[in-house]
């Protein structure tokens, strides 16, 4: 649906006060020479909910983009969706495309009495480059059901069944759904959202701080966590955001895909929630409360984990082994000249009664 804000004469030009104070964090070094460098913003949560260490601009509104899924998907469970944790997974999943996401977002639709033709995000091919290429080589085009936020968009429209709310038009900012996921964001970031727009499937999108993001993201994963701990029913087992969190951690191949450095993530650092947004977002919510979140200014994918994982330090997470996920080398004639590297970009000055318990 068209965005309910745009406007031509709002973005045709910028002044410096509307660019957020983004810093270097990440350099590609060929043959010792830094050739290339990503801006950005970065921040991260002490378990307690203090900053712990920032950089550039963390407090800048940004649009989270796909890293607001989880947060949809938490609304949704609130709502009574009751789905398999593999489906719940995939519901707040950017999927790569395989066999295993097409069926998983089939089998939402049919739990649910739907059909593909209910579905209101827009038709690509898969995400995943193997996935796309072996679906082109069957003869397959763009459709919503490769699309990689089919999942979300199912179970969007099998809450709005569950809820006996119209499932035509799940998208507008005003229906039942959209207004409960606006609130269940508020309430989980602590902030009010900055502005709204649309995502690239369709769905309204908020404009919040990687400060809210991350809280909301260490909030998801403690809760996992405590679920974790006391499957009798103690503090925090049945919640939404538990159900969420269990359902990523146990099924990571359904939230990105193999060989995407989200689901290695999760893999290689048990307890943790993360999630990659298009332009350069990546949050990562810590068993214990802690979080980190990144915005990558120019929108560059590949300098997002090297961020990340140098944020995961300083919150005294062994990083040893994402090894294979926290650079990437430069290439010159087929063989490697140089890498990917994240630089000191840590400011870590303690907390004060401004900065505390963002």
């Amino acid at each position: 649906m068209p965005s309910p804000v745009f406007s031509a004469a709002r973005t045709a030009a910028l002044g410096e006060a509307a660019l957020p104070h983004h810093t270097p964090l990440v350099a590609a070094v060929r043959d010792g020479l830094v050739e290339s460098v990503h801006y950005g913003s970065a921040i991260a949560l002490a378990a307690d909910g203090s900053v712990a260490a920032t950089a550039g601009d963390p407090q800048a509104p940004f649009y989270p983009r796909s890293a607001l899924k989880p947060l949809q998907a938490v609304a949704m469970v609130r709502a009574g969706l009751d789905l398999p944790a593999d489906l719940l997974a995939l519901a707040a999943a950017s999927h790569s495309g395989s066999a295993a996401h097409r069926d998983g977002t089939r089998r939402i639709l049919d739990l649910h009495g739907l059909a593909a033709t209910d579905l209101e995000n827009s038709s690509d091919l898969p995400y995943g480059t193997a996935e796309r290429e072996d679906w082109l080589r069957t003869g397959g085009g763009p459709t919503q059901t490769t699309q990689n936020c089919s999942g979300k968009h199912a179970a969007m429209a099998a809450t709005c069944v569950i809820n006996g709310w119209p499932v035509r038009g799940y998208l507008d900012p005003s229906h039942p759904l959209q207004q409960l996921v606006a609130r269940t964001v508020t309430e989980l970031t602590g902030e009010s959202p900055a502005a709204l727009s649309t995502d690239g499937c369709g769905t309204p999108l908020f404009a919040l701080t990687l400060g809210g993001m991350a809280r909301a993201f260490g909030r998801i994963a403690r809760a996992a966590s405590l679920a974790a701990t006391h499957d009798d029913g103690g503090p925090g087992s049945g919640s939404a955001e538990a159900a969420v969190g269990l359902a990523m951690q146990q099924h990571p191949d359904m939230v990105a895909g193999e060989g995407r450095d989200v689901t290695d993530l999760m893999r290689l650092l048990p307890g943790a929630v993360a999630k990659d947004g298009f332009e350069g977002v990546q949050l990562v919510g810590l068993a214990n409360g802690g979080a980190a979140a990144v915005k990558i200014s120019d929108g560059g994918d590949r300098a997002r984990m090297p961020a990340t994982v140098r944020l995961l330090d300083a919150l005294g997470v062994d990083i040893e082994p994402f090894a294979g996920i926290a650079t990437a080398p430069v290439l010159g004639g087929g063989h490697q000249v140089g890498q990917l590297l994240a630089t000191d970009f840590l400011d870590t000055t303690p907390s004060t009664p401004d900065n505390e318990a963002l």
